[in-house]
């Protein structure tokens, strides 16, 4: 059997927008006919929400604040690999079509194929763009397109990059290889052809309680992200968002035009379905994505299918990650999993369903490098252990909701007595994954929060531990500071 592997994306998708993960008069019967087939995973989660960092850790196997990209506009550090390139070097063929965003350019970017991906079939948004005369190119990116003209699916970014996705699955079916498909719908401008936005015009989506979050338990930052929102009843709320909702359903046909392909032309291939996070649409009063790990911004559809492999209508339950993508294309192409990885193999959470992670991690650096806007820097730190969520704030007010009993987040139980032992246990865990994964802002300011009582004291030295890299599939081993000899641990006293 051959190792194929077809990873498909699509940017900005809440979990609770696939109406396989929740009925909202949403269509999605595509994505929903491959989670029939495959496994679902319904508690899946982003490790930031914004979309370069998102796809560093989906694509590198490593935390936005490990290599380098925790902000949009940033590039990856230049000894970071990504699975194309640790693929490639492994004679195994790679292929990305779509949406890029890891080159620290702009938003369509460099128009380049980055090393460890195969350049015929490049096409990221800046080449899309290339193609365009002045005036199409504005046409792009005009969200009242279709109330203008008749929008033909050739025109649309997502049309072009499955008509390469589906070559790409013709023309290489009888060889391993790992596939990228990439979308940027239904992410802003919302472009689609007339009748998937037609679709839309009397629907509203549905109303979260946390509409009317007063949040005045929460972290301060939230209430400036609201704005004038923070002034409105739920009921004020406008919740049809008809070019976005239009452009999730077209989107998702583009997805069953591959997936029909890979049925036809490589029909024993892993696939993977995810989206690099949500949208608030006003839960919580606040729009968009940025510094905050509520389910409707972080948690995201997360779906693999493979007919052999892959139990069909099974679902996985318990917490798991992006950060474990990497890893388990590297198990999955019978590779040794490098030790730089800062995730673990999901093969046995697909064959056979079991529990791989007891909590997972999600963080927040800034949103973009190139604005001011966005609330600028807003570091915070997050685990979720599948039922407690606890989230620091390190310039605001810490969180810690029981999702069990308030699945919207409005509750803030951080100075909850009786979860002071469980809220705790959390913060060591986040604290011990921080210095695990040599997280350059670590410091005893996240140990000592205002609710910690038995926090150490604030020192110079902190743990007093060195935390070195090992990268030795691509680096020699680094050297200790003291003798000018190879490590012999990676993590020691210093």
């Amino acid at each position: 059997m051959k190792k194929q592997i077809v990873l498909i994306m699509t940017d900005t998708q809440r979990w609770d927008m696939l109406n396989c993960n929740m009925e909202t008069g949403l269509s999605t019967p595509c994505l929903d006919e491959i989670a029939e087939n495959g496994m679902n995973f319904k508690q899946a989660y982003t490790t930031q929400p914004v979309c370069g960092p998102a796809r560093s850790a989906l694509f590198t196997g490593t935390y936005p604040h490990t290599n380098g990209m925790w902000a949009n506009s940033m590039a990856l550090g230049d000894n970071v690999k990504t699975i194309g390139q640790r693929l490639r070097d492994n004679d195994i063929k790679t292929a990305y079509i779509g949406k890029w965003h890891l080159d620290g350019s702009d938003y369509f970017g460099l128009g380049t194929c980055p090393d460890g991906w195969d350049k015929e079939y490049w096409f990221d948004m800046r080449n899309y763009l290339e193609t365009m005369s002045e005036e199409d190119i504005l046409k792009s990116r005009d969200m009242t397109l279709m109330d203008k003209e008749i929008v033909k699916k050739e025109f649309t970014y997502g049309y072009q990059v499955t008509m390469k996705a589906i070559d790409f699955l013709e023309k290489h079916k009888n060889e391993d290889f790992l596939l990228v498909v990439s979308y940027d719908e239904p992410h802003h401008p919302f472009i689609c052809p007339n009748k998937y936005y037609d679709m839309y015009s009397d629907y509203e989506f549905d109303r979260s309680p946390s509409l009317g979050d007063s949040l005045k338990s929460k972290s301060p930052h939230y209430a400036a992200w609201a704005g004038d929102s923070l002034l409105k009843k739920e009921e004020d709320f406008n919740m049809n968002f008809q070019a976005f909702f239009g452009c999730q359903s077209y989107v998702d046909s583009l997805i069953g035009d591959v997936y029909q392909s890979m049925k036809t032309n490589t029909p024993d291939a892993l696939g993977l379905f995810t989206s690099d996070h949500g949208d608030a649409l006003y839960n919580h009063k606040i729009n968009n994505k940025g510094p905050s790990s509520y389910d409707c911004i972080a948690k995201i559809p997360f779906i693999a299918w493979h007919q052999k492999l892959i139990k069909k209508q099974s679902v996985y339950s318990y917490p798991s990650t992006h950060i474990d993508v990497v890893p388990t294309i590297m198990d999955y192409m019978n590779l040794p999993i490098p030790k730089i990885l800062e995730g673990i193999s999901l093969l046995p959470a697909l064959y056979e369903g079991k529990k791989t992670n007891e909590e997972i991690f999600i963080e927040y650096g800034r949103y973009e490098i190139d604005h001011d806007g966005f609330g600028g820097f807003q570091p915070m730190r997050a685990i979720f252990d599948g039922q407690y969520k606890l989230t620091i704030f390190l310039e605001g007010t810490d969180e810690l909701y029981d999702l069990n009993a308030d699945p919207h987040e409005m509750n803030n139980l951080i100075n909850e007595n009786a979860l002071i032992t469980t809220r705790n246990k959390l913060h060591d865990l986040l604290l011990d994954w921080m210095n695990k994964t040599r997280d350059p802002f670590r410091g005893y300011c996240w140990e000592r929060r205002p609710w910690r009582d038995d926090a150490r004291k604030a020192t110079w030295d902190y743990t007093l531990m060195t935390r070195q890299r090992e990268n030795e599939e691509y680096e020699p081993r680094q050297l200790d500071y003291l003798t000018g000899l190879a490590i012999k641990e990676a993590t020691r006293k210093k």
